[in-house]
């Protein structure tokens, strides 16, 4: 630990850097004068530095019996800087860490320090996610045949943004999963004494939890008993998603092994003031969990809490539950066939579903030099939308509104019938994507319709036939069955409200992929219509064996 703060002043002094950092110290409240803190906002790291004009012996650098300063000075110009020896990780400490890490990530924009796992490690500013689009949601569908890269797809966005070993976690879901303890785990009183079993995602939530702890952001307990972080949209550039990897999600039924993630899911709360936020959530692991095991240090241990740093939140933790940690997000693969589950509108209405096949197509043509990439993606930032945070070409919202309430129109009086989620939704896949044009925001738009309004949609033809039209005998096909259905009339809805983009091949702008660069600034990568192919494509469906969904 010492040694990496030694390591770092030399890289600054190295690229002559150090000046924004030496700024702030300050002579040290002592009779010796070549004794400085670094005093920087609320931190004040007290005998940093003893600076001298001449090398000095190591009686000098000692106290008592132990040596306070590294014997190798910091040259800058003529001057020797002797780096304190005294760091520590426990908050109470002169030389803590961790503050150190705070006003070092303050001061610089082009380099941050993380850390992860008990290593510390200098990287560039742009090895986080600043070019990352935010979600709208942190947990995702990918549907699609084997064999198409789902889940080689959370896999690359875990390495753009973080690694394997460390914001990455593959599990494989077992067909005989029928309740959250599977996932999350259990207490067991087989020993004799209660223990609690954990699991490779309860630990996995724990890594998550951790890396928000090490940002050294403030965990404290709102009036409800609920655990609130409180930061700022710097303090996020340093947080990196963990990716939970849901390998053949619906092997078994997802409504009862998930369903603690689903409820608690809709307890997020993102509330924004200019630049600095409040994130709160319910507990995912109840408080009572905690009283009830008896080896709580074993516990501790094991989700990777053993540290003093995590000293006070592991004792909320223990008093108020651990919630689910913004920077999570979870990505189900799925194959829909006879031997898997199928999903509730409740699962559904919960998540983005990903039709693989149409977002992210394999293309033969280009197998050993790929043409387009992946975006990289991010978790989510807001959980209700604010016109404040509206992009301009939408700055009320009511060009959204006037769309999903055409949409609702069609879908009235069915079990499709859209409601507040699905308008809040929408309205923050327009905020996290931002469009600047009409193209772009019938986009937005249209991929929302992919992802949150067609999957919900499924039937035979007396389930899907217009109910107003339904005993109008002109309105059957040559074959005897229903030629229009909610299908083809959505289709004349949205032919007028995604007018730009509708009948133009390559229109709209591809949100989730862009063109691999090759000396070219523009990587926008023009595609059809998404809504409109799968529309027609459902309604074929439909015709030809009597029966449709969304799924492939």
């Amino acid at each position: 630990m010492r040694n990496f703060v030694y390591d770092v002043y030399s890289f600054l002094i190295n690229n002559s850097i150090h000046q924004p950092l030496n700024n702030y110290l300050k002579p040290a409240e002592k009779n010796n004068s070549n004794v400085y803190d670094l005093v920087f906002n609320k931190h004040t790291l007290k005998s940093i530095f003893l600076i001298s004009d001449n090398p000095l012996t190591l009686p000098e650098l000692t106290t008592g019996n132990q040596v306070r300063y590294f014997e190798q000075p910091l040259e800058v110009r003529t001057r020797k800087y002797y780096l304190s020896t005294q760091w520590s990780m426990k908050q109470n400490r002169h030389l803590n860490i961790y503050s150190f890490i705070d006003i070092f990530n303050k001061i610089y924009t082009d380099w941050k320090i993380v850390y992860s796992d008990t290593e510390f490690r200098l990287v560039a500013a742009d090895y986080f996610q600043t070019a990352a689009t935010p979600l709208s949601k942190p947990f995702l569908l990918l549907a699609g045949i084997s064999g198409t890269g789902k889940t080689r797809f959370v896999r690359e966005q875990a390495k753009v943004t973080g690694s394997l070993s460390e914001t990455y976690c593959l599990t494989s879901v077992r067909p005989d999963w029928h309740e959250p303890s599977d996932l999350l785990g259990y207490i067991s009183r087989l020993s004799g004494h209660a223990q609690y079993v954990t699991t490779d995602v309860l630990k996995f939530i724990a890594k998550a939890w951790r890396a928000i702890i090490d940002a050294n952001l403030d965990i404290v307990v709102d009036q409800d008993n609920r655990l609130s972080v409180l930061g700022s949209k710097e303090d996020l550039e340093q947080i990196r998603p963990y990716w939970l990897c849901l390998d053949e999600m619906n092997l078994a039924p997802v409504e009862q092994y998930f369903a603690d993630y689903l409820s608690i899911l809709e307890t997020r709360e993102w509330q924004w003031t200019d630049d600095e936020f409040d994130y709160r959530c319910d507990a995912i692991l109840k408080p009572t969990v905690f009283n009830q095991v008896a080896n709580m240090a074993e516990l501790r241990q094991e989700l990777g809490f053993e540290d003093g740093i995590y000293d006070e939140v592991w004792a909320l933790f223990c008093q108020y539950g651990m919630s689910l940690p913004f920077n999570l997000i979870v990505a189900g693969t799925v194959n829909m066939d006879e031997t898997t589950h199928g999903f509730s509108r409740k699962v559904i209405d919960r998540a983005l579903s990903f039709d693989f096949g149409d977002f992210f197509p394999n293309d033969f043509d280009h197998f050993f030099n790929p043409v387009v990439q992946h975006k990289t993606l991010s978790y989510p930032i807001y959980s209700h939308a604010s016109p404040s945070d509206l992009p301009t070409i939408d700055s009320t919202g009511q060009k959204s509104i006037t769309f999903l309430k055409a949409v609702n129109h069609v879908l009235d009086n069915t079990p499709f019938k859209l409601a507040f989620r699905a308008l809040n939704e929408l309205l923050l896949s327009v905020i996290s994507t931002n469009p600047t044009s009409e193209v772009e925001l019938q986009a937005v738009w249209d991929d929302f319709l992919m992802c949150k309004v067609l999957p919900r949609i499924d039937g035979d033809h007396d389930k899907l036939m217009l109910i107003q039209q339904s005993n109008d005998s002109s309105q059957l096909s040559a074959d005897g069955t229903v030629s229009d259905t909610l299908l083809t009339e959505l289709s004349t809805v949205l032919k007028r409200s995604l007018s730009e983009i509708w009948d133009q091949p390559e229109a709209r702008p591809d949100l989730y992929r862009q063109a691999v660069k090759d000396n070219q600034n523009d990587t926008r990568i023009g595609i059809a219509c998404r809504s409109k192919a799968k529309l027609e494509w459902m309604q074929q469906r439909l015709q030809r064996s009597g029966f449709t969904s969304f799924w492939p």
